[in-house]
C-alpha cells in the first residue's frame, strides 16, 4: 500500500469520524446543556427571567439543552426562545403559568413605529413584563406585542416598534398579555414535556396571530412534542409564516379560541398524534396560506366551532387517521372562498367524524366556497349515536359552487338526514361508495 493511499484513507476515516459525531452517532461530542430549576439546579429560580437566563446562556455557546425541573413558573414575560436551542421540562410537572392581567387605556396615541407607551394608568406595567398593545382598528398581524424596556414616569419604552396607529380615539390600550413560550425568526429549535398553564380567567384575550400558549413567528424547522397548552385567553398553539414545523403528540384544551392554529403561509407543517377538546373555537384552523402539510392521528374533539377548518389557500394538504368527533359545528369546513383563493387539492382519507352538529346543524363535511378538486376516501362519515339523539345532519354537504369532488369507499351510517347532499348541480361529483 502506497504511503499516499494510507494517507488517504486515514484523512477519509478521520472525515468519516467527524460527521459521525456531529450527526449524533458517537458520543464524542457533547452539546451544552444546564438545568434550570426551584431548588438544586444549575440556576435556580421561579419564573421567566431563570427560564431565560438559561435559554441564552445555552444560545450564547451555540446550543445545547435546557432541562427544566418540576414546579410551577411565573411568566410575566414570554420565554424567548433561541435558535440551535433545545428546552426539556418533566411534563405534567413542569408549569409555566402566566401571570394574572392588567389592561389599561392609552393617555396619548401610539405612533406607527413608535417605541414607546403611555397608560392612562400605569399601576400594572413594570419594566421586564410582556404587552400588548393596540385598538379596534389594529387587530391581527397590526397587534404589538412587546416587552417593557424601560421607564420614564408613565411612559415605558418596548422593545419593539409599534406595528400600527393605535389611537385614543380608537379606544388604544395596552395589556399585558404574550405568548407563555414564543419563538421570532428560530431556526432548528425543540422544545419537549412543558406544560403552559393560560390562567385564562384573569387574562384578557390574545389573537392567534400573535399570540398564544405557544407561538412562532417566522421559525424554521421548529419541533414541539409532548406539551400541554391550556386555559389560554387565545390559542393553544399557533404558529405563522412558519415552515416545517412539526407538532407532535400535543394537547390544547379550554383555551379560549382554536386549538392549532398553522397559519399564514406555513409550509409543510407535521400535526401528529396531538388532541384538541373543549377549545372555545376551532379544533384545528388552517388559517392563510398553508400548504403541502401532514395532519394525520390527530383527535379533535367536543370544541365550540368546527374540528377542522380549511380555507384561504390551504391547498395540497393531507388528512389522514383523524378523530373528528363531537364538535358543535360541522366535522370538517371549507370555508367560502372564490375560486382564486379556495382550498383546494386537499384529500381526507381514513378518518372518522361522528356525531359533530351538536349546537344543532352542523355535518360530517360541508365543502362551501368555490372549492375543487377535494378527495374523500375510505373515510367513517356517521352518527352512531341514538335515534333521539343525533347531531350529525348529513355526512358530506357539497356547496352549490364547488367542483370535482371525488367521494370513494366511505362508510357514512346514521347521519340525521342523509348520506350526502349535493347542492352542486353541475359540477363534477362523483360518488362511488
Amino acid at each position: 500500500m502506497s504511503r499516499k493511499y494510507y494517507i488517504f484513507r486515514l484523512a477519509l476515516v478521520v472525515l468519516l469520524t467527524t460527521i459521525t459525531t456531529i450527526t449524533g452517532e458517537s458520543n464524542m461530542i457533547e452539546r451544552a446543556k444546564i438545568t434550570v430549576g426551584i431548588e438544586e439546579a444549575d440556576i435556580v429560580g421561579s419564573d421567566n427571567r431563570a427560564l431565560q437566563t438559561a435559554v441564552d446562556y445555552i444560545a450564547g455557546l451555540g446550543g445545547g439543552t435546557v432541562y427544566i425541573g418540576a414546579g410551577t413558573y411565573l411568566m410575566k414575560d414570554s420565554l424567548h426562545l433561541r435558535s440551535n436551542v433545545t428546552v426539556i421540562g418533566q411534563g405534567e410537572s413542569t408549569i409555566l403559568r402566566k401571570s394574572d392581567g392588567f389592561k389599561s387605556a392609552l393617555a396619548t396615541d401610539g405612533d406607527y413605529g413608535q417605541e414607546e407607551i403611555t397608560p392612562a394608568d400605569s399601576s400594572g406595567f413594570e419594566v421586564g413584563i410582556g404587552v400588548t398593545v393596540t385598538d379596534s382598528n389594529s387587530g391581527g398581524f397590526h397587534t404589538t406585542v412587546a416587552t417593557i424596556i424601560s421607564r420614564d414616569g408613565d411612559n415605558f419604552a418596548i422593545n419593539k416598534p409599534l406595528n400600527s396607529d393605535c389611537m385614543v380615539a380608537r379606544g388604544a390600550y395596552a395589556q399585558n398579555t404574550f405568548p407563555v413560550v414564543s419563538g421570532y425568526y428560530i431556526e432548528n429549535v425543540r422544545i419537549e414535556k412543558l406544560t403552559i398553564d393560560g390562567n385564562k380567567a384573569k387574562n384578557e384575550h390574545l389573537n392567534g396571530c400573535r399570540g398564544a400558549g405557544i407561538f412562532l413567528y417566522r421559525a424554521k424547522g421548529t419541533l414541539i412534542r409532548n406539551c400541554v397548552s391550556h386555559d389560554y385567553n387565545g390559542d393553544g398553539i399557533s404558529f405563522q409564516q412558519s415552515n416545517d414545523t412539526v407538532v407532535e403528540n400535543c394537547v390544547s384544551y379550554n383555551n379560549a379560541s382554536l386549538g392549532f392554529h398553522p397559519g399564514s403561509g406555513s409550509q409543510r407543517p407535521t400535526l401528529r398524534d396531538n388532541l384538541a377538546y373543549d377549545n372555545g373555537g376551532d379544533g384545528l384552523f388552517l388559517c392563510w396560506r398553508v400548504k403541502n402539510g401532514i395532519f394525520e392521528g390527530n383527535e379533535l374533539r367536543n370544541n365550540g366551532q368546527f374540528g377542522i377548518s380549511i380555507g384561504h389557500k390551504d391547498t395540497d394538504n393531507v388528512f389522514r387517521k383523524n378523530i373528528v368527533i363531537g364538535n358543535k359545528s360541522h366535522g370538517v369546513f371549507f370555508r367560502n372562498e372564490p375560486e382564486y383563493t379556495g382550498g383546494h387539492r386537499n384529500l381526507l382519507e381514513n378518518n372518522k367524524i361522528l356525531n359533530n352538529g351538536t349546537g344543532g346543524d352542523g355535518c360530517g363535511i360541508y365543502i362551501n366556497g368555490e372549492t375543487h378538486d377535494i378527495t374523500l376516501i375510505n373515510n367513517e362519515i356517521g352518527d352512531n349515536q341514538p335515534t333521539d339523539k343525533k347531531t350529525q345532519q348529513y355526512g358530506v354537504w357539497i356547496g352549490s359552487k364547488a367542483n370535482r369532488v371525488k367521494i370513494q369507499k366511505n362508510k357514512m351510517e346514521g347521519n340525521k338526514v342523509d348520506t350526502v347532499k349535493n347542492d352542486a348541480i353541475n359540477a363534477d361529483v362523483e360518488v362511488s361508495d
